[in-house]
């Protein structure tokens, strides 16, 4: 990467960040010459708790970068931290905390953050999780200036992301991380030149911010159309807690599916397993199970006990005429 114009005023950024979308662009600002301040991410508490945590340890020690461990970034403690550091703009990538007034005013120009869908659309938490249990064909990643609002900033930067139906919330996050370091790069440049550029966002967004997801909320209901049901697996497999269901009264965790070509109509009742898909390919081997229309191949389960079947070994279980059940009833 090369360097801005050697004329350029020093300037001195801070980073927040705890997920592994923000990785990439914090290395890569580091290696570009970028003089960050320091950076803080979650505690070791705090981020057992959350999907996809990073560890940026590694990275900051390798580039010579204090790094602050906290709670809560609008903690008092955090904000005379973030005061101490005398930041002209501070980047807040892959933090799932809003930062309220106090917070944003640490830094002279502003906080510079990432949402990971095409703003205005898709404002609120879990962006790419929603895109995919929506059956959506496109996502993407917005670059603002955070304000008073969810997601509502002048916006700085975007990239358009196409989801294709092989696509997991991994795989996308990967392409986000992606995007993260291209337009962070971009932006670094401009404001060592001097330009602060943003476009205000419309006052009337097109549809009310996601609501939060939470792990209880990944309960597979084998009701819809298998299209639906391989989604909403593929939207929470790892890192995130998974979609799951109940076989005989235990809990199993779905963490990769497929789909076959069975899509067009009901065949038995919705949940129920139809027996073994053999291959010779271990990994296309599975469990076909019933849907609301046609089936889905469950590929990998894993049992609340830590049992994992996966391959040839799932299909090898004996679960035909079994059926999964929502409450988890025996």
């Amino acid at each position: 990467m090369s360097l801005p114009p050697s004329g350029a005023n020093p300037m001195r950024f801070g980073w927040v960040g705890s997920h592994m979308e923000g990785l990439p662009a914090f290395e890569a600002l580091l290696a570009a010459g970028a003089d960050i301040a320091a950076a803080l991410t979650l505690t070791a508490e705090a981020a057992a708790k959350r999907s996809g945590a990073a560890d940026y340890e590694p990275l900051c020690r390798r580039g010579g970068v204090p790094l602050h461990r906290v709670s809560d970034v609008n903690s008092a403690d955090a904000i005379a931290l973030l005061r101490s550091l005398d930041l002209d703009v501070l980047f807040v990538i892959g933090w799932s905390q809003i930062l309220r007034a106090d917070a944003l005013a640490t830094a002279r120009l502003g906080v510079v953050g990432a949402h990971a869908s095409l703003l205005p659309r898709n404002r609120g938490s879990a962006p790419i999780n929603w895109a995919l249990i929506r059956g959506e064909r496109e996502t993407g990643n917005s670059l603002l200036w955070l304000a008073d609002g969810v997601d509502t900033g002048a916006v700085i930067d975007r990239s358009a992301i196409a989801i294709t139906p092989y696509d997991t919330c991994a795989t996308l996050y990967e392409r986000v991380a992606v995007t993260n370091r291209d337009m962070l790069l971009r932006l670094w440049r401009r404001l060592l030149n001097g330009e602060r550029p943003g476009t205000p966002q419309p006052a009337d967004a097109p549809d009310a911010p996601l609501p939060r997801r939470r792990p209880a909320d990944g309960l597979l209901d084998w009701h819809g159309a298998s299209h639906r049901v391989y989604d909403f697996v593929r939207a929470l497999t790892r890192p995130y807690p998974g979609a799951f269901g109940h076989l005989q009264g235990e809990r199993w965790t779905v963490w990769q599916a497929a789909l076959p070509p069975l899509d067009a109509i009901p065949i038995a009742e919705p949940g129920t397993c139809l027996g073994p898909v053999v291959s010779p390919a271990d990994d296309a081997c599975g469990q076909l199970v019933a849907c609301g229309q046609g089936a889905v191949t469950l590929l990998e389960v894993e049992s609340e006990n830590g049992r994992v079947l996966r391959g040839r070994a799932l299909g090898e279980a004996d679960w035909r005429g079994l059926t999964w059940d929502r409450e988890g009833a025996s």
